[in-house]
């Protein structure tokens, strides 16, 4: 069990948020709140039945109640208002910077325009900025269900928001949705200039990390949880530093892992592999950021030098440029002298 010591060197750290997707701190709180200003009727009628729904078995599950409660996301106002309840959560945890994932595919093909959706959330990180000093950047997902020209359809439709976004991520079912389906596009990606990140290794296979890595060639392996059945692709990503943006609390949540003893973030560390911790979709699998980091910590009895060397690693792995790292990593080192 994580002592009361520990937790508060947690909370006393710097730290990045690194694999958050924004349609994922949903919380069904505000879920009905929006669906009650946008007059939506939802399968649940009460707070306490929507709570009952965040209760699921597997990644499918769990994704069938992510898009259903997206449809109530219609407005700049929601896209502002969800994203905004985010920030001033991870605020609390001491998070000072965040690259966060959006799913606008999910949005534009129940008709809502990109820009309505990428305008609600962009409003709400300025505010961030300003108001609670919390920096970040927006990686744009394509939906990996979906096909490859689907997202040479996004990317066309997101032109005149190029500039405005550090990256490109892979995410929904892994499963029979290998990396190199979209070759091409993150080809396409690559020569325009993006930061190139893909959720691998989750559920899938480590021939999908191996994929991504080698292959497609990506800056940042999202979960990355099975690489560790594969002792030459652990050197690979020792000897590259590719950083893992690990979610301990959500591989629990989706059966990934039965335990959280079972983790890979200590193994990982141990290893010498460049890992984060990160809470993924927070509101459905069970806590922000710094809870993951307790939970985490108690589960694998981490010490604090390892603590602290995840807190690291998450501005070190982050797209900042190396005077924003530097910055960063030297509050970190105030916050535990």
């Amino acid at each position: 069990m994580t002592d009361s010591s520990q937790n508060s060197l947690i909370q006393r750290l710097p730290k990045a948020e690194l694999h958050l997707h924004i349609e994922g701190s949903f919380e069904p709180e505000l879920m009905m709140q929006l669906a009650a200003r946008n007059r939506i009727d939802l399968r649940f009628k009460t707070l306490d039945e929507a709570k009952a729904a965040y209760n699921f078995s597997n990644l499918q599950e769990f994704l069938d109640l992510y898009y259903e409660g997206m449809q109530v996301l219609r407005t700049e106002e929601d896209f502002h208002d969800l994203t905004w309840a985010y920030l001033q959560r991870a605020a609390q945890d001491n998070v000072r910077h965040v690259e966060m994932f959006f799913d606008p595919q999910a949005h534009t093909e129940r008709g809502v325009p990109f820009g309505v959706v990428t305008e609600g959330i962009l409003a709400a990180l300025a505010r961030g900025e300003k108001e609670l000093g919390v920096t970040s950047y927006l990686i744009l997902s394509f939906l990996r269900h979906l096909s490859e020209d689907d997202g040479f359809a996004l990317l066309k439709e997101s032109e005149g928001w190029h500039d405005r976004f550090v990256g490109v991520g892979l995410d929904s079912s892994e499963m029979g949705h290998p990396p190199l389906k979209f070759e091409r596009l993150y080809k396409r990606c690559r020569e325009m200039g993006f930061k190139l990140c893909m959720h691998a290794g989750e559920e899938g296979p480590p021939a999908y990390v191996r994929e991504a890595l080698i292959e497609i060639g990506v800056d940042r392996i999202d979960h990355g949880n099975r690489s560790m059945e594969d002792p030459a692709l652990i050197q690979i990503l020792k000897d590259t530093q590719t950083p893992l943006t690990n979610c301990p609390l959500s591989n629990l949540s989706l059966c990934v892992i039965n335990d959280l003893k079972d983790s890979p973030v200590k193994a990982q560390l141990e290893a010498g592999l460049l890992v984060t911790v990160n809470s993924d979709d927070p509101a459905y699998f069970g806590g922000y950021i710094a809870r993951n980091y307790e939970k985490t910590a108690e589960a694998l009895g981490l010490s604090d030098a390892q603590l602290i060397t995840l807190a690291h690693n998450s501005f070190t792995a982050s797209f900042l440029p190396e005077a924003g790292k530097q910055k960063h990593l030297a509050a970190i080192d105030a916050a535990v002298a």
